[in-house]
């Protein structure tokens, strides 16, 4: 390694392969989120391949997006958000696939998705001793986060789908789930700027309230008139959210996030 070569070297190890967390980063989460349920049904309902094609389609893209994401040496915005995209069209379809190809229901299904969640957040902890994204410095923490966040898209989706199905869910329809969960997204806002509740917790908190808004949204967009949605085609939707996208993470400052190194001798916090 050259002396100029080293800090460069050097600095690159300080920074997660993960943006940080800006307004823009979360703008473009929902985007992102909304874009998985409009593409998901696009493929699943109006291609009419089923769930189970469907989640089979988007969980091989997954995999080869992820493997790229990992074995990449930086922070790449195009395709960490691909990635995310990935993560929330397989959790549309898989969600689904639980609460109506299986049977057991959006209560049945939020619940058997929350606690894989929670599995996966306590063994992460347990086996880093964080489960925050400022230490994403090893293939472990890397590996546990995608797999956070693979269940936390699919968990969201079940929640939207639940709490906006006038037959089988609470009946708020699209709209009162979408205010619903923007409200949510306000507390935790809230608990940001004017209390010390834990970064990390509100990060995932926000991060799963953002899937179900984006779910009812798009839902909204192309679900039928009858049904409260705006009865868009999924094709045109999922195009325009695509273009959005694309337009925002070129023109957005997209900065990796820092990793904070653990100073020696403390504990590690979550």
């Amino acid at each position: 390694m050259t002396p100029t070569s080293a800090p460069h070297a050097a600095h690159a190890r300080d920074l997660a392969k993960v943006p940080a967390m800006t307004l823009g980063f979360w703008i473009i989460k929902i985007l992102a989120t909304t874009l998985g349920e409009t593409a998901g049904d696009a493929v699943t309902m109006s291609m009419e391949l089923g769930y189970l094609a469907g989640t089979a389609i988007f969980a091989a893209l997954l995999a080869v997006m992820l493997s790229a994401q990992i074995r990449a040496n930086r922070f790449h915005p195009l395709l960490f958000w691909a990635v995310i995209v990935a993560t929330t069209t397989v959790g549309t379809t898989l969600a689904d696939l639980c609460d109506r190809s299986l049977g057991i229901g959006y209560l049945g299904g939020s619940t058997l998705l929350a606690a894989l969640l929670a599995a996966t957040l306590y063994a992460w902890h347990r086996t880093l001793g964080s489960v925050s994204i400022n230490r994403l410095d090893t293939r472990d923490a890397e590996v546990f986060y995608w797999i956070t966040i693979l269940f936390s898209q699919t968990l969201g989706t079940a929640l939207g789908d639940w709490v906006a199905d006038p037959d089988t869910g609470w009946g708020l329809g699209y709209g009162g789930g979408a205010v619903l969960f923007a409200a949510g997204l306000a507390v935790v806002l809230a608990l940001y700027f004017w209390t010390r509740t834990s970064r990390t917790a509100l990060f995932w908190a926000a991060f799963i309230l953002t899937r179900p808004l984006g779910a009812t949204v798009g839902d909204f967009l192309d679900k039928p008139v009858a049904d409260g949605g705006l009865a868009l085609s999924r094709y045109t939707a999922s195009a325009a959210l695509v273009a959005g996208m694309l337009l925002l993470v070129l023109l957005l400052p997209q900065r990796a996030e820092r990793i904070a190194r653990p100073v020696p001798g403390d504990e590690p916090r979550g």
